[in-house]
């Protein structure tokens, strides 16, 4: 059962990952972007924690790099958010 929203968001966090300019965000990015990849693919989705960490990691790798990474990041995040709205729990 495929999640559009977590497709997009790992979409946007790989052209996040080819415009980088540190290898160490992405190779970070690239791991992010598998982890959507899977879940989006998964039985069951990332509950509210799980989000939420990658959420900071995404934040953090958006204020590192800032430019054309941080805008593609804010697309993935703004994915994540809109998944987020559809998962019970807090």
């Amino acid at each position: 059962m495929a999640r559009d929203e977590l497709e997009t968001a790992a979409e946007s966090i790989r052209q996040a990952a080819d415009a980088a300019s540190d290898d160490e965000a992405r190779e970070r990015l690239t791991n992010q972007a598998a982890k959507f990849e899977d879940y989006a693919d998964a039985d069951r989705g990332p509950d509210h924690g799980q989000l939420a960490r990658h959420e900071h990691v995404l934040n953090d790798i958006a204020d590192d790099e800032g430019g054309a990474v941080a805008s593609t990041l804010e697309d993935a995040l703004e994915s994540i958010s809109a998944f987020r709205e559809t998962v019970e729990g807090v």
